[in-house]
């Protein structure tokens, strides 16, 4: 229960100051770090995400509340990992990110940029109840997902 009302107040607050613009010079002078910080935000993405795809089939009751704060939590840290990719050597270690992340970087970061923009319109729509715009921005928001999936990690 904590870690979710911590990750719903870390989330409002990105939301509120309009989220993170990616810095030009990352604080991490190591790749791991960067590397883990990437992961555990993709992670936290998929958990938030995974709650709403769940509510959405019927797995779990759809209750506007929760699909707010997760559809909230997936916009705004769908804000983070971008600025971890840019660390020299973060290319290497544990990763499943493939080398064409870097050599592709501007269509990489049109990638996550569909992503924060798909992951806005469905936090605009996730509470709302009309199930036909939620079920249309989960499957916008999933098919960004994908097509970064698909060309820059491997499995």
């Amino acid at each position: 229960m904590y870690k979710k009302t911590l990750l719903s107040c870390v989330a409002g607050a990105l939301l509120a100051t309009g989220g993170i613009a990616v810095a030009k010079e990352s604080p991490y002078a190591d790749p791991e770090p960067a590397i883990e910080y990437r992961q555990k935000s993709f992670s936290l993405i998929a958990a938030n995400f995974g709650d709403l795809v769940a509510m959405l089939k019927g797995k779990k009751e759809y209750d506007a509340a929760v699909a707010q704060r997760r559809a909230d939590a997936v916009a705004a840290l769908s804000h983070l990992p971008l600025e971890a990719f840019a660390v020299k050597g973060s290319n290497e270690g544990d990763t499943k990110a493939k080398p064409a992340i870097w050599s592709s970087w501007s269509d990489f970061e049109e990638k996550m940029a569909a992503l924060q923009s798909a992951s806005t319109e469905l936090a605009k729509v996730a509470g709302s109840g009309d199930m036909d715009a939620f079920k249309t921005a989960i499957a916008a928001t999933g098919k960004t997902c994908k097509g970064c999936h698909d060309d820059y990690k491997n499995k």
